[in-house]
């Protein structure tokens, strides 16, 4: 059966400015870092979270996720670097490709819960706000393993086969075989996972880290079915890929998380602040009275006017 279209691979994956190499992979990450930070910084602001406490915590976060990440590819996939013919000095190249999300969650949780402690801030506010933003990157960095021409699904005879170039192909097949675009599949799990994710915390009101845990029910659950399309070199346990059984065993963690949060929380009022380092009100950003005007701290503080009457009382 001949397919009526295809999917082209890009001609390729790095460009030079100069010296300067510019390779497709890391722009697509980057671009993915910037759209989360930009979701996480409008969502953290909106729960009453400091202005300034996102980036500043990201600047934490994103270095630590990426050597996480980097980390879990290299001990996943460990011929490429232990292997009789592995290269130590590969798992340095990041560039290149690898980088696993169950290292990059990890990582960059404890970075952010370290950063967040140091302000007086709770995590479980932080998470919530940035878990739709997390998938909007992970979507958004797909892409690189597009241009890379990686990690895609077994041989297809679909509209959407994608083209892989002779030089990546793996397992032997035909030059003119076309395979199943993973890199979308997920990119597109990722999307309408975001959007479910908002829409359900919004409708349910779910805070105290459950918007998080929910995210990762909602991406495990994809990343189970994507992992089992794909064709590319992994750890078989089982009969299953590592990942595969890493993404059942993260989405039952979850899951308890969730639900056990849900109880241990309900009714239960929740602020971004640890108790006790909730700032001072000449301390706040805003101070504001109840129809959300700035409030004058002299006016505020000072007794009222004796020559005004008072409500209920008669002049004389």
């Amino acid at each position: 059966m001949t397919p009526l279209a295809s999917i082209p691979s890009p001609p390729q994956a790095e460009w030079y400015l100069g010296p300067f190499p510019v390779r497709a992979y890391a722009i697509c990450i980057l671009l993915g870092i910037v759209a989360a930070l930009w979701i996480l910084e409008r969502r953290y602001t909106a729960k009453g979270g400091p202005k300034e406490a996102a980036l500043d915590v990201a600047f934490w976060i994103v270095p630590a996720g990426i050597i996480g990440a980097r980390i879990y590819h290299v001990f996943s996939s460990p011929d490429a670097y232990f292997g009789p013919d592995g290269d130590l000095l590969q798992a340095l190249r990041i560039w290149e490709g690898g980088l696993g999300i169950w290292g990059a969650i990890p990582f960059g949780a404890l970075a952010a819960w370290w950063a967040l402690r140091r302000r007086g801030l709770r995590l479980a506010p932080f998470a919530d706000a940035v878990a739709p933003g997390l998938l909007v990157a992970q979507a958004i960095g797909r892409l690189g393993n597009w241009f890379n021409q990686e990690l895609y699904g077994g041989p297809t005879t679909l509209p959407w086969g994608l083209e892989i170039d002779a030089a990546h192909l793996v397992g032997g097949y035909p030059a003119d075989t076309l395979f199943h675009p993973t890199f979308l599949y997920e990119m597109l799990w990722n999307l309408l996972a975001a959007l479910v994710l908002v829409r359900i915390a919004k409708r349910l009101d779910l805070r105290h880290g459950r918007v998080f845990w929910l995210y990762v029910m909602l991406y495990t659950a994809g990343r189970v079915w994507i992992e089992a399309v794909r064709i590319d070199e992994a750890e078989i346990i089982f009969g299953l890929r590592l990942n595969v059984w890493t993404s059942i065993a993260v989405f039952l963690l979850a899951l308890v998380f969730f639900v056990a949060i849900g109880r241990r929380t309900k009714d239960v009022p929740e602020s971004v602040w640890l108790p006790g380092r909730e700032p001072a009100g000449d301390d706040a950003d805003d101070d504001v009275d109840g129809s959300g005007d700035k409030v004058d701290d002299e006016s505020a503080t000072a007794p009222p006017d004796e020559s005004e009457p008072r409500p209920g009382a008669t002049a004389t």
